[in-house]
């Protein structure tokens, strides 16, 4: 009896098991159905929906979406793995997200202020918020970009926004909270990407589980850029082994349309700008900036005072040539010269009282001087009178001869006198040359290699018309040239749009992590009842919303247009 009443009971037992089992498991089947039932009462809410897949993708006239899941996995180990790391990771990334939302959201407050003319001084900090949130160039939000900065700027679109959305996955895997999926969605014309999470778990997690989850994106968004600044700052170390940097700048490409097509070509390394050495692209830009502010401020202070300013540059011209020339009647420095033509004045070989060491032009006090009109190209061949600033009073010391006279062109708004010299390793003489030549002679090759010209015009204009690179291959490769040139920009422009990213989603506006991150960081304000909080948080959020539209309309109105 007593075995058969064990027996009875084990029976018993496994029927109980088995009822549980099933009970259990219907449980679960209710959770599936019940999942499955909110994805697709939330699918109904799609205006106007076109086509829905059995991948349960949406598609609408104002919103599709793509989801993946098959990364859920992977980044679930992956978080389960290394959970304690990545909580204390993700606990200084709170920080960083709360900082950056109160920072962001005081200069929302500035800026609405000074608009409304209640308090001055805000356009220092609308330029800082505005280039940091669209970039020092106005052009990105233009219509002259080229095919290739969009394909940079798709790239670090796509790799910014898979580091955000890769922080929140990673967070909440460390929370031992499962992914559903991972979308990719155009709204409207705006694209984005999102991670879905099971919401009902994670509201029963404490409140600091889904702040270290909210503020993953932001944080992980900083750390890119601070990548990004550092890979730029190392890259000269990093290539060094292949490439020479801050030797000169190598052209990549010109237009055709350039004024010094003519003179340069892909591989010419520039050496120096109107006497002064170039290192990298920034020495390039401002220099010619340096160059054309120096050229205005001369003439607007020489020509209020009735003078005729010339430039310190001078050629011995034959008199022919100035005979063949039409006379111009100078008036405070206009001239009725033809296109590409200039006006040249005649000035002394030797003239000490003409000088003064802090003048950085020539100045003639006639305002009725007839110059003479000549082509640049012809005079910029010739030779330099060489002593214009001689202090000797003996005509011996100017290399004109008695045929030739010593002119110099007057300076005229917007054109600029400028040096340039170059070389070119990669022409055919060159290349020749070094390889007829012995290891020791071929370091001296590059002198043969050098050239000098003149250009005379708009120095900007022709500063923005050329590309060029800080970094020279050490190996004859035309091609390996672009390589670096590629990754800075890709760095650049991958820490702009991480920059962009992170404050966008730190506004305190709807459909952005800023609207979670206030949301569950108001649960912390404990004196106030639940439905005080709520409309606390209402207030806040539709404020927020409302003033960054009115910011984002003032900046684009004022930067753009």
């Amino acid at each position: 009896m007593k075995k058969m009443h064990n027996c009875t009971s084990l029976q018993y037992s496994n029927h109980l098991s088995a009822s549980a089992k099933c009970k259990v498991q219907s449980a679960k089947c209710k959770v599936m159905e019940g999942r499955r039932f909110r994805r697709q009462r939330a699918r109904t809410h799609t205006l106007l929906p076109l086509r829905s897949t059995s991948l349960s993708n949406t598609i609408s006239c104002w919103y599709c979406d793509l989801k993946i899941s098959r990364f859920n996995e992977p980044l679930y180990h992956f978080g389960h793995k290394y959970a304690r790391y990545l909580r204390v990771w993700f606990s200084v990334g709170v920080g960083f997200g709360l900082s950056l939302l109160f920072g962001v959201t005081m200069i929302l407050i500035w800026e609405s202020v000074a608009t409304l003319c209640l308090s001055n001084g805000s356009d220092k900090i609308g330029d800082i918020f505005s280039s940091l949130l669209f970039g020092v160039e106005s052009s990105v939000f233009g219509f002259t970009m080229s095919i290739t900065d969009v394909a940079y700027l798709i790239v670090s679109t796509v790799i910014s926004v898979a580091v955000h959305e890769f922080g929140h996955a990673a967070a909440a895997a460390s929370e031992g909270i499962q992914l559903e999926y991972i979308a990719i969605f155009l709204a409207v014309l705006f694209p984005g990407a999102l991670v879905a999470l099971n919401y009902e778990v994670l509201q029963a997690r404490p409140r600091s589980t889904a702040l270290r989850i909210y503020c993953a994106g932001i944080w992980h968004n900083a750390v890119l850029c601070a990548a990004c600044g550092l890979a730029l700052l190392l890259l000269p170390v990093i290539l060094s082994p292949f490439y020479i940097h801050g030797d000169g700048l190598m052209v990549l490409s010109i237009s055709g349309s350039s004024p010094v097509s003519g003179y340069l070509s892909p591989g010419d390394i520039v050496l120096s700008l109107d006497g002064s050495k170039i290192h990298n692209a920034q020495d390039w830009i401002e220099l010619t900036t340096y160059l054309e502010k120096r050229s205005l401020a001369s003439l607007e202070s020489k020509v209020m005072n009735g003078y005729i300013t010339i430039n310190r540059r001078t050629y011995c011209v034959p008199s022919v040539l100035v005979e063949k020339s039409e006379m111009v009647l100078l008036m405070s420095n206009r001239s009725t010269c033809p296109d590409e033509h200039f006006a040249f004045v005649s000035v002394p070989c030797f003239d000490s009282s003409a000088h003064s060491s802090g003048e950085d032009a020539y100045v003639i006090q006639r305002i009725d001087n007839n110059g003479y009109c000549l082509h640049s190209a012809d005079i910029v061949k010739l030779k330099n009178c060489g002593s214009l600033w001689t202090t000797s009073d003996n005509r011996s010391s100017c290399i004109c001869s008695m045929s030739e006279l010593c002119l110099s062109p007057v300076q005229m708004p917007g054109v600029v006198w400028v040096e340039i010299q170059y070389k070119s390793p990669y022409s055919h003489r060159c290349m020749k040359l070094a390889k007829n030549l012995t290891a020791v002679e071929s370091s001296a090759s590059g002198e043969y290699c050098q050239n000098t010209f003149l250009y005379v015009g708009d120095v900007i204009s022709m500063a923005h018309s050329v590309k060029m690179t800080s970094f020279q291959p050490r190996f004859t490769s035309l091609f390996g040239a672009y390589l670096p040139d590629m990754l800075e920009k890709i760095f650049a422009c991958t820490f702009q749009v991480s920059v962009a990213l992170a404050l966008l989603n730190s506004l305190p506006v709807y459909g952005l992590d800023g609207e979670a991150i206030v949301e569950a960081s108001s649960f912390y304000v404990t004196v106030l009842s639940p439905g005080s909080r709520r409309l606390l948080l209402r207030t806040f959020l539709f404020g927020g919303s409302v003033v960054s539209c009115f910011v984002f309309l003032r900046i684009f109105l004022i930067k753009f247009w």
